[in-house]
């Protein structure tokens, strides 16, 4: 961090000493290169904010639930109400896992390599006979949107918006292809957990990992933040739409603290009889990989359902200096 980013820095409470402070500024959003759904590239302004280091860990999710008995939707019996014309069999409590098949596969079929596994949740990530021991430093997973707001608002945190979470991600080099800069493995290091080899048969876990790895395995971005690349993909406060707005004609026009469009533009247009929110999710995740997914980067988005827990989503909270937006 910049010595002026110092001097801007906020006396840290009890509440942020752990967090990583960022003074506000504007950046260039998006990436008129890749995905439609990053583009247009535009000008944005957000406020100065906290934001934790790492993607909470299984070890800080289990004092949540220690400390107020929470109990996350992938543990609890879906209601048949909330999804008509679901086989009673399958509501049951579970979660989506990563199978990886035998061979090459239809990219098109994400059904392939997801199943929806019942007894799955945080401390079972993978099932009956898997834990978490071990895997204190790894961040959780199998957690919807509404269990990330919930630890949030226990440890006086929140969620970030997706503007405040790439502003984040770009570690002060706006305009970079990644975090770290243009190039993906830059004199053949790794820079983040990814996926190498041919999804979503092939993973040679070059980079030291099949699945999830510590928080702090991987160099952290110019501002000292780690796995804002890669390892799990992070909830956002926005709900998805799919594209952004165009770039503001004048300076004094740029969106200042941006957020997502409305719930009801988030359902899923491919399945019109679904009417569950959808919020952008970031970052990427240790399935990202070239021949299918590059999405492990800063303006890199994807459309989560709210209701739904994975293998490969965890989040991280921020603080903000002037409070709840």
């Amino acid at each position: 961090m910049t010595d002026t980013a110092l001097l801007d820095r906020p006396a840290a409470s009890d509440a942020v000493r752990d967090m990583v402070f960022l003074p506000g500024g504007t950046f260039r959003m998006g990436s008129d290169r890749h995905y439609p759904e990053e583009a247009p590239v535009h000008r944005v302004r957000v406020d100065g904010f906290w934001i934790d280091p790492t993607p909470v860990t299984n070890a800080q999710f289990r004092a949540f639930v220690r400390a107020t008995g929470y109990v996350t939707m992938a543990e609890r019996k879906p209601d048949a109400a909330d999804y008509p014309g679901a086989l009673p069999h399958m509501l049951q409590a579970g979660s989506l896992v990563f199978k990886p098949p035998k061979g090459p596969v239809d990219l098109r079929d994400w059904s392939a390599w997801w199943r929806f596994k019942f007894g799955v949740h945080w401390r079972r990530p993978y099932g009956s006979g898997s834990s978490i021991a071990g895997l204190d430093d790894h961040p959780v997973v199998h957690v919807v949107y509404a269990d990330a707001e919930a630890y949030a608002a226990w440890a006086g945190k929140e969620l970030p918006t997706e503007a405040e979470w790439e502003y984040a991600a770009r570690g002060g080099l706006d305009g970079a292809e990644f975090a770290w800069g243009d190039e993906l493995a830059p004199g053949g290091r790794h820079m983040a957990n990814t996926w190498q080899g041919a999804f979503p048969h092939q993973n040679l876990a070059e980079d030291g990992y099949e699945r999830t790895s510590p928080v702090t395995a991987f160099p952290p971005n110019g501002y000292g933040l780690y796995d804002m690349t890669g390892n799990v993909w992070e909830w956002t406060t926005d709900f998805y739409v799919p594209k952004h707005p165009a770039d503001a004609a004048k300076a004094c026009c740029i969106p200042q603290n941006p957020r997502g469009g409305r719930a009801d533009e988030s359902f899923d247009p491919n399945q019109p009889e679904i009417r569950i929110p959808r919020r952008v999710v970031k970052g990427g995740s240790h399935l990202c990989a070239p021949n299918y997914c590059r999405r492990y980067r800063p303006a890199a988005r994807h459309p989560h359902p709210v209701d739904t827990s994975t293998s490969h989503i965890g989040f991280r909270c921020i603080r903000r200096t002037g409070g709840p937006r």
